[in-house]
């Protein structure tokens, strides 16, 4: 039996108490994703855009989904936060695929802003609601229709026109449970025109020896002259997969600045998909991967531009140390109707070790000839001369090759608009590479309880 067939029957058999537990255009989208499902199949590796990952394999344990919508004896929300210091967040977090609000979102949000519950949000803001879910992640895909078929919850981030939110909105999602669990993950953020939002993404495993499965689906729509930023950072454990998808939709005048960071995992895909529709629009997409062990990172993007006057900017770096594996798999898109674009794809990788193995393909196609377009991949190991002269300083190996695989990481921390996040991920990365890092829930530095 296929994963899809697998969960598609889950579905059947259980569709009364899934939808019980959920509400308007989440119900309704279900026929047509159901619909989509016949007959397919998720990727798997060797397929067109998957040449390093097969996604049946991930989704292909029986894992369990919590349909009955059943609370986990800890209440999370109160016990812990990512904390980012210097930055005052309006912190919302999912607990599995349940979305659970802090009192700080609750007594903060400016007036008209919406952060809640995503199946909440469908029954009391049914047209609102209605009028964007599934407008960019489309069920066409077999990964999104699956993900809309089980989705009971997730989380919705409404900014309406001209609203400018001073503190980014942060949601942290953690994985607790004693057995094998997937969580259905959905988020739905709206800037309306004239907008601007910083969104911040952290995904955490509270227990390291069970497996769990991230089916996580993000729908980004901008509107005209608004400014959203999404920030993703993954630490989760050696059991734990990850599929994410994110859509975003750029109208015009338009800034998108996506950034996701993998510092911790096991198995990870990340899928990229912005159509800049709108003219005149701004686009800046980076990720950064640091892995060592036996974990598997791979990010593909894709940058759509169909509209005239758009720039958009891609950055990708890995470093690979001991046997883990990356892939990178980045394509610029142009149309006949899109003169003087200008986009450029960059991925730099390091292989810290003689086991690492990395995987790219940058990829152009572009119609029209009024463009400046550029891609470029390299992949290298750490500078013997480098390191050399900084053991003849005296610095002792270890020291040296932890800075210079900092030093490596400069330009894409650099990315990061928001000063607060950067020094935040800056002081992950070195504690990373330092090997002074735990999971989140496990008594981590990097969480503490709320007051």
């Amino acid at each position: 039996m296929s994963s899809v067939s697998q969960y598609v029957n889950l579905f059947v058999e259980n569709r009364e108490a899934i939808e019980s537990h959920s509400s308007g255009v989440l119900n309704t989208m279900r026929d047509l994703a159901l619909k989509s499902l016949e007959g397919k199949r998720l990727p798997e590796r060797g397929d067109e855009g998957f040449a390093k990952t097969s996604i049946e394999k991930m989704f292909e344990p029986d894992f369990g989904v919590n349909i009955n919508r059943i609370n986990i004896p800890v209440d999370v929300a109160r016990s812990f936060r990512c904390d980012v210091p210097n930055v005052s967040t309006l912190l919302g977090v999912v607990v599995n695929d349940s979305f659970v609000p802090t009192s700080t979102l609750l007594n903060n949000l400016p007036e008209g802003v919406l952060v809640m519950s995503l199946s909440k949000a469908a029954q009391d803001y049914p047209a609102l609601v209605g009028e964007y879910y599934g407008s960019v992640a489309r069920v066409d895909r077999t990964a999104v229709a699956l993900n809309t078929l089980l989705a009971q919850d997730g989380v919705f981030i409404y900014v309406p026109s001209g609203v400018r939110l001073a503190n980014p909105v942060q949601i942290v999602s953690i994985f607790n449970s004693s057995v094998p669990m997937m969580g259905v993950r959905r988020i739905l953020i709206v800037a309306e025109g004239g907008s601007d939002v910083n969104v911040l993404l952290c995904d955490h495993t509270q227990v390291a020896g069970v497996e769990f499965l991230s089916s996580e689906v993000i729908e980004v729509c901008v509107g005209e002259n608004a400014h959203v930023d999404v920030y993703s950072i993954e630490e989760s454990s050696a059991k734990t997969s990850r599929y994410s998808q994110l859509f975003a939709r750029q109208a015009d005048g338009s800034r998108l600045r996506v950034s996701s960071s993998t510092l911790q995992n096991g198995t990870t895909r990340n899928d990229f998909t912005i159509d800049v529709k709108g003219e005149g629009c701004e686009t800046v997409l980076s990720g950064m991967v640091t892995a060592d062990g036996k974990m598997h990172v791979d990010n593909c993007s894709s940058v759509n531009h169909l509209s005239p006057r758009s720039v958009s900017t891609q950055l990708f770096k890995y470093l690979l140390d001991g046997e883990s594996q990356g892939a990178f798999e980045g394509g610029i898109y142009v149309s006949p109707e899109a003169p003087y674009t200008e986009s450029y794809q960059s991925n730099r990788n390091i292989l810290a070790s003689e086991s690492a193995r990395m995987h790219t393909t940058p990829q152009l196609l572009i119609y029209n000839d009024e463009v400046k377009c550029s891609h470029g991949a390299t992949t290298g190991q750490l500078d013997r001369n480098a390191l050399f002269y900084m053991q003849t300083r005296g610095v002792p190996k270890p020291t040296a090759r932890q800075l210079l695989m900092q030093a490596f990481m400069t330009d894409a921390l650099e990315m990061i608009a928001v000063e607060g996040i950067r020094s935040r991920l800056s002081m992950l990365v070195e504690r990373r590479l330092s090997g002074d890092v735990s999971l989140c829930g496990e008594c981590s530095r990097d969480c503490h309880k709320i007051d």
